[in-house]
């Protein structure tokens, strides 16, 4: 199969679709990799790297989408992208569609037949395209976060880690995924005081276990004293995630009033809608605002900031499922793959993913009868 490479285009997104040692396994397999020179720049590899792998280097993103029927990149489909895409072909990548009814609606019209990451999932029901990129996005949460903090960037001028015998800052973190546990891991770290909202009990339990530190608690849901919470909070990290629907708007624009000024506000979920009533991504070189004396960092592409990294880390997810795409081609992968089948959400001109369907109030098709 011929699959392409394509340099990303979103605004601060460094990452690449495929390092070259995928690449290299792939060509090994006879598949040919088609990568637009300097796709791989910003993550730290050079188009020698690639060509060394057995990739076809082509200048031109539009003949590599002209010729690829498979395209494998990082990042949702800007519109020069998505214009770019015929029916048919295949992309894989992560969607985020559920906030975004314009993108769902171009990429039906287009005709491909569009796999998120975000929605696969492994035997055990987990999502192993989202761990790596979430584990990141945890860690790097409470990192910027706490440089919001400091009072040059707007913040309170609060060090999370106790210091001359001072009480330590409080981090506060809406659920106990993958995102937040890592959030909180670095913030235990960094010798703050965290509190823990997840519903769910045996998750709690096994957050407990983890975290044995006096300055963590985990907690429930229900009955929240959360104006007690958000009074003592120094950061709130949003991590709530239902997988590929929109994300639980946990804090009104009324909530903000019971944080301190100064306060930070890290929504990890932006790219899902966001967790905070006045979220509203923002970028790498612009990662922060603030509204109502409240510090916001939502960066939709978090992990980019460590491309190298993700990079790695994401192509390692994604590999086992490009061969299983590319050596079988959609409806037989599909068939034999009911996990790679859940990331299905656009195929043939129809919305296939009911996770995004509900967000968006529409109706959507059975992906196995859309691809009869």
């Amino acid at each position: 199969m011929r699959i392409g490479v394509p340099k990303e285009i979103k605004a601060q997104e460094y990452r690449v679709g495929l390092t070259p040692q995928a690449v290299l396994m792939l060509t090994q397999q006879g598949h040919q990799v088609l990568l637009e020179s300097g796709a791989g720049l910003d993550s730290g590899y050079h188009d020698g790297e690639f060509r060394a792998s057995g990739a076809q280097i082509l200048a031109s993103v539009g003949e590599l989408y002209q010729q690829a029927e498979l395209i494998v990149k990082v990042k949702e489909p800007q519109t020069e992208e998505v214009a770019r895409l015929r029916a048919g072909q295949m992309l894989f990548c992560y969607l985020h569609l559920a906030p975004n009814r314009a993108l769902t609606d171009a990429l039906i019209a287009s005709g491909a037949n569009c796999i998120a990451y975000e929605t696969i999932t492994d035997e055990h029901g987990r999502l192993p395209l989202l761990k790596p990129m979430s584990e990141i996005a945890g860690r790097l949460a409470t990192q910027a976060g706490a440089h919001c903090l400091e009072k040059a960037q707007g913040g309170s001028g609060v060090l999370l880690g106790s210091v001359a015998g001072l009480d330590p800052g409080h981090v506060l973190i809406f659920g106990g995924g993958v995102v937040g546990s890592n959030a909180a891991d670095v913030a235990l770290g960094m010798g703050a005081k965290v509190t823990l909202i997840e519903p769910f009990a045996p998750r709690r339990a096994s957050l407990a276990a983890q975290f044995t530190s006096d300055r963590f608690t985990a907690i429930g849901s229900e009955g929240l004293d959360l104006p007690s919470l958000l009074a003592d909070a120094d950061m709130v990290v949003g991590a709530a995630l239902v997988p590929g629907a929109a994300a639980p708007k946990l804090l009104s624009v009324e909530d903000l009033k019971y944080l301190a000024v100064g306060s930070v506000l890290v929504d990890v979920a932006v790219d899902q809608g966001g967790c905070f009533a006045t979220t509203r991504p923002t970028t790498h070189l612009a990662p922060s605002f603030v509204e109502a004396g409240i510090v916001h960092y939502c960066v939709a592409n978090i992990p980019s900031a460590v491309a190298r990294t993700a990079t790695q880390a994401l192509s390692q997810a994604s590999l086992p499922y490009v061969q299983k795409l590319a050596a079988s081609g959609l409806q037989a992968c599909l068939n034999a793959n009911p996990g790679l089948a859940a990331g299905l959400s656009v195929a043939r001109g129809m919305l296939t993913c009911p996770a995004v369907a509900g967000a968006q109030q529409r109706e959507y098709s059975l992906w196995n009868v859309v691809l009869e």
